[in-house]
């Protein structure tokens, strides 16, 4: 069965011309220039190397032709293929800032339980895979939210035992920052009232044992015990995170925290012409940086298709389970700051040894003092590391407002993630209270501070779906239109600002604009073809775009309604 996948996979293409040129013609075509005002155009020439050649701001029309020619003379050459847009909005291919491919991938093929709403829903959902799965030695799965169920408190081992108790479980939380284990897994582990959670990690009790709950590097106490995904697990999950993408008009990500077998993975799919999604890749910890790229970064492979540029640094923890790691404490945990995940001199050494070989940092910061530090290793750092370094910080969620005008220094690239904001309102409230939210999510601000806004979806922890997070930067509401008017509605940007940061924004915060992002002429031609003008729409409605076609290279990878 694995064979005749991965055939069809190598297969898959749907009809398009192989190294040909051509013209999109008839389109409400909306680019971005170099400052990231919207360019309009009516039609779009694409060369022989799948390059966009020229916008053209009518319809294209043909070469004129004499009526005789003269010996040795030919008729201008057209372009090899044309189509007809039939006046759909074409825009440029979607960038995701900031996403986990393999995860996507694997929420797939394992069990998720991102959709649940209620613990019992979780349990019934868990007991139905286990079913279905009787020959799996444990069940690996992610997604839950005790948020999302209303719980008020962490879910137990106790209660995973009651949907489970003859095979070992654990689950990932929806943002990878915790995990819920039963009472098999925590004995295969070895994991009992003995053991200490390790730095930067918490183990949650519960009448002196362990409560089944483990929070950021307190997770390694039963991964330990968890059997990875082996290769073939990964291929196939890589293709479908890529379906995903790609029905999402997502043409490029970054993808933060690729482990070598990731790399791998990546590597396999396009020595067989199968990786379609253009990945920029950032390391997970200096030992992946050093076995995947050695020395320095790695030149662009398969025709632009995949780059491991830099390292990613996780500082803290979420909020979901209080594991950001604040300036105070958390109001709804009194006596709980968060999670240092990196001491300060280790985190700086860490920096120091992927820059001296030109890697890029980026640097997971959710909490203010989690942000405050990224903020000041920064400084320190571009004291001795000179030059165009684009230094990331992911996520930038709870920003003490006093450290804002601090992103507009030193070339520093803020990372975020719209559609977080309308996840996490309410929780973020309750989490610090209103008064200390005043630098939450701050769109408007960073641009206002004139930093380059990279936006993405942090996938699977949200949808891949960026129409979504468009439309949250624009309103500041979320799925329902709550909260009506939006949450901090200050914080709202234009239609312009956010069709930036997902496509020039969030291919210059991984040093890929000369090769995509804009459809300016010389850029790969990768564009989306979808059923609105999301120019002139309600953020409401781009909520509800569809994707028609997606296009890499000049070459349709994507059509609704087709089936890879």
């Amino acid at each position: 069965m694995r064979a005749r996948l991965l055939a069809a996979i190598a297969a898959f293409v749907l009809p398009a011309p192989v190294l040909a040129s051509g013209v999109i013609d008839n389109v409400n075509g909306i680019a971005l220039d170099a400052t990231g005002k919207a360019v309009r155009f009516g039609a779009m020439l694409i060369d022989d190397e799948g390059k966009v050649e020229k916008l053209l701001p009518g319809r294209y029309q043909e070469p004129p032709r004499k009526k005789k020619l003269k010996k040795g003379e030919t008729w201008p050459k057209g372009p090899d293929f044309k189509l007809d847009g039939g006046g759909r909005t074409l825009i440029p291919g979607l960038i995701d800032a900031h996403g986990h491919v393999m995860g996507l991938g694997l929420s797939f093929i394992t069990l998720d339980l991102s959709g649940t709403r209620s613990l019992s829903e979780a349990q019934a959902k868990i007991r139905a895979y286990a079913a279905a799965n009787p020959a799996r030695k444990w069940i690996i799965g992610t997604g839950w939210n005790q948020e999302a169920w209303g719980l008020g408190r962490f879910p137990t081992a106790a209660e995973l035992d009651a949907a489970v108790s003859d095979v070992p479980v654990w689950l990932e939380r929806v943002d990878g920052h915790a995990g819920w284990a039963n009472s098999l897994a925590m004995r295969a582990a070895n994991v009992t009232a003995a053991t200490k959670s390790p730095a930067g990690g918490r183990m949650e009790m519960a009448g002196g044992k362990p409560s089944g709950i483990f929070i950021d590097k307190a997770m390694d106490l039963i991964q330990k015990a968890a059997p990875p995904p082996a290769p073939k697990d990964r291929d196939i999950a890589l293709e479908k995170a890529q379906q995903a993408l790609l029905a999402n008009g997502v043409t490029g990500i970054a993808d933060m925290g690729t482990s070598i077998e990731d790399w791998q993975a990546f590597r396999r799919a396009a020595d067989r012409g199968a990786l379609r999604v253009r990945i920029i890749s950032y390391a997970l910890g200096l030992d992946n940086m050093v076995m995947i790229a050695g020395p320095e970064p790695t030149p662009w492979l398969y025709d632009d298709h995949l780059r491991m540029g830099g390292l990613k640094l996780v500082l803290d923890g979420a909020l979901g389970s209080r594991g950001a790691w604040l300036k105070a404490d958390y109001a709804d945990a009194p006596g709980q700051r968060g999670l240092e995940l990196i001491p300060s001199t280790q985190m700086r050494n860490m920096m120091s040894r992927a820059a001296m070989d030109n890697f890029q940092i980026a640097l997971h910061a959710i909490g203010d003092a989690a942000n405050s530090e990224a903020l000041d290793a920064i400084t320190e750092l571009v004291q001795t590391y000179k030059g165009d370094r684009r230094w990331r910080i992911e996520h930038a969620q709870i920003v003490d407002p006093a450290d804002l005008p601090r992103f507009g220094q030193n070339g520093i690239v803020a990372s975020m993630q719209p559609a977080h904001e309308a996840s996490d309102w309410r929780m973020a409230a309750a989490r610090l209270g209103e008064a200390r939210l005043k630098g939450a999510y701050a769109w408007k601000a960073m641009l206002d501070n004139r930093v380059p806004l990279a936006f993405g979806s942090d996938v699977p922890v949200e949808t891949p779906n960026p129409f979504i997070g468009m439309a949250t930067a624009m309103s500041r509401e979320d799925g329902e239109g709550q909260p009506a008017g939006g949450w901090m509605p200050q914080q709202r940007i234009s239609f312009e600002a956010a069709l930036d940061g997902y496509t020039r924004q969030a291919a210059y915060a991984g040093f890929a604009e000369k090769k995509f992002g804009s459809l300016i002429p010389g850029q790969r031609a990768d564009f989306v073809i979808i059923d609105r003008d999301i120019s002139v729409a309600r953020p409401s409605d781009i909520r509800s775009t569809q994707v028609l076609e997606t296009w890499i290279g000049g070459k349709r990878v994507y059509m609704k309604g087709v089936k890879p």
